[in-house]
């Protein structure tokens, strides 16, 4: 008796093969593409330099917002009056003696 002829499983074959590169590309990209594992940890690092500039930036505005009430109207402190118009004009009171 013959064996009948039998074909060889290149369909089966080549469905596993793209099955195989399927998933290895979509597995490459949630971790490397654009929407990817590592940009969102690269995300979140940027995030958190930011959030850290941002509350640097406040703690200044605050300062400089302290020093512009001091010198208003309503409230004058004469101490920084005093030293701003030293700073700016470079004022000397006469009792005073400059060291350079």
């Amino acid at each position: 008796m013959t064996r009948p002829y039998r074909r060889p499983a290149i369909g089966l074959l080549t469905y596993f093969a793209l099955t195989f590169v399927l998933g290895l590309y979509f597995t490459f990209a949630s971790v490397q593409g654009d929407y990817g594992l590592f940009r969102r940890i690269e995300i979140d690092a940027q995030a958190d330099a930011l959030a850290a500039e941002l509350a640097r930036v406040e703690a200044e505005v605050a300062a400089l917002e302290n020093k512009t009430r001091r010198l208003s109207d309503a409230y004058l402190d004469l101490d920084l009056l005093d030293e701003q118009a030293r700073s700016v004009l470079g004022m000397v009171r006469a009792d005073e003696i400059i060291l350079r």
